[in-house]
């Protein structure tokens, strides 16, 4: 274990991350202080009684008499306060960077690092039970699941992370094995002023120190800004691994690998995921065959393109996952309508440039349903077809009056949730609770 003996650690941002900190810090002896801004943070009961806590606020005075300052995702390195800490020659990292000291300190063990605007989580799920179904110890976590220095308390031989480009501005240390960008959209805007150069900076540092790079042929964004002669790279026409003309067959190395038509996952943005995961498979010299059987049987994440309910032909398809315009557009590429396509959108924007949605909203068979802080933004994409409510709730009230046999109704909102819910979970969860309500109730 690296050793912080006598470091004045200071953490900040509690919650399942700040608590995995915690112990990893008790558990050589050290105790931190915690800061969180909030008055009643998530964890503060399971705190241990030994550690000073400060909330409401940044507690500059602690902060500035750190040795160490274990910064959250969630504040960002302008912070003023993290500034003037800087300024004194405080080391400011993340969790991140603490499991990856841990693990380079271990020449044997391997990590996989997954990041993008949309797709990751699929990614790094599907990755991580390509491996599992291998027979290969693997831990799967990072922005998903179990915090990464959690993955420690257990023997694994690879760990799968997702990253964002928040838990990357603070990671200086990865030495990933294979490192992805699956793609790279507007997102988090109000955290980047400078613009999508500047969120692109922050995820290429997940390339660092890589051995392979996986990159989107079609995003080129994604490739590495730095020469970097060890890169493969997925697309949906083109790329080492793309999709035949039908998208009908993972192709790789030019060779027809997997039929589409077995798969469970449907929709060319998911067959994407599917093909970027078998490029990190083959890197690892997982076996293809068993690569292969898993991709198939894969079932894909709740509130991602999810078939939530289907009755008298329409289908409800829960995508509350799509925080970002990116995705959204990946859904309204691969969602297949014979009917009408009522499209709900809404939430916080996080001051997203929403007009890349403008061509997919020029259709006589979609109405669109904006709701939340920014509907107003939303709802001038395209007037002409769309309604503004305050809540999902009017809108899908609305919506259950209308649908006919072959319809779609889609929630994929191009937002963050947080202005009317707890997470884009309890969003999608009352999309698929109201959805039923109101059919139900339609009926009588």
């Amino acid at each position: 274990m690296v050793s912080y003996q006598g470091k004045n650690v200071v953490i900040i941002g509690l919650g399942i991350t700040g608590l995995s900190c915690v112990d990893y810090f008790l558990a050589q002896n050290v105790i931190p202080k915690v800061i969180d801004t909030r008055s009643s943070p998530s964890g503060i009961e399971q705190l241990d009684k030994r550690v000073a806590c400060h909330l409401g606020e940044l507690n500059i005075d602690w902060m500035l008499d750190a040795d160490l300052i274990i910064a959250s995702p969630g504040i960002a390195l302008s912070t003023p306060e993290l500034q003037q800490a800087a300024k004194k020659g405080v080391e400011i990292i993340g969790d991140i960077e603490l499991f990856c000291r841990e693990v380079n300190a271990q020449s044997n063990k391997q990590i996989v690092a997954i990041t993008g605007a949309n797709g990751k989580t699929t990614v790094t799920t599907l990755v991580g039970d390509i491996i599992k179904s291998s027979g290969i110890k693997v831990g799967v976590g990072g922005n998903i699941g179990e915090p990464a220095l959690s993955l420690l308390k257990q023997d694994y031989d690879i760990y799968v992370l997702e990253l964002s480009s928040f838990q990357l501005e603070t990671t200086y240390t990865l030495q990933a094995t294979v490192a992805t960008i699956l793609n790279i959209s507007e997102d988090h805007m109000d955290r980047y002023p400078l613009g999508l150069m500047q969120y692109t900076e922050a995820k290429q540092r997940i390339y660092h120190n890589a051995k392979y790079c996986v990159t989107n042929y079609d995003d080129k964004l994604t490739s590495p800004i730095s020469k970097h002669h060890a890169c493969v790279s997925f697309g949906l026409k083109m790329g080492d691994y793309h999709l035949d003309s039908q998208c009908e067959h993972l192709i790789a190395q030019n060779s027809p690998v997997l039929s589409t038509k077995v798969m469970k996952l449907v929709g060319c943005h998911n067959y994407l995921n599917a093909l970027a995961a078998l490029a990190i498979a083959d890197k690892l010299n997982i076996a293809r065959e068993s690569s292969l059987a898993t991709i198939a049987s894969f079932q894909g994440l709740p509130h991602r393109f999810e078939l939530v309910f289907e009755q008298n032909g329409v289908k409800w398809i829960n995508d509350s996952k799509a925080t970002n315009v990116g995705s959204t557009e990946a859904a309204l590429k691969s969602v297949v309508c014979q009917g009408k396509l009522y499209l709900l959108l809404g939430g916080d924007g996080k001051s997203a440039d929403f007009s890349p949605l403008t061509p997919y909203l020029l259709n006589n068979n979609l109405e669109v349903f904006c709701f939340g802080r920014d509907r107003n933004l939303l709802a001038k994409l395209a007037p002409a077809v769309t309604t503004m409510t305050e809540t999902m709730a009017d809108a899908i009230q609305i919506i259950a009056q209308k649908v006919a046999a072959n319809d779609v109704v889609l929630l994929s909102p191009a937002c963050a949730s947080l202005d009317q819910f707890k997470n884009y979970i309890d969003r999608g969860n009352q999309f698929a609770k109201l959805a039923k309500e109101y059919v139900h109730r339609s009926k009588q």
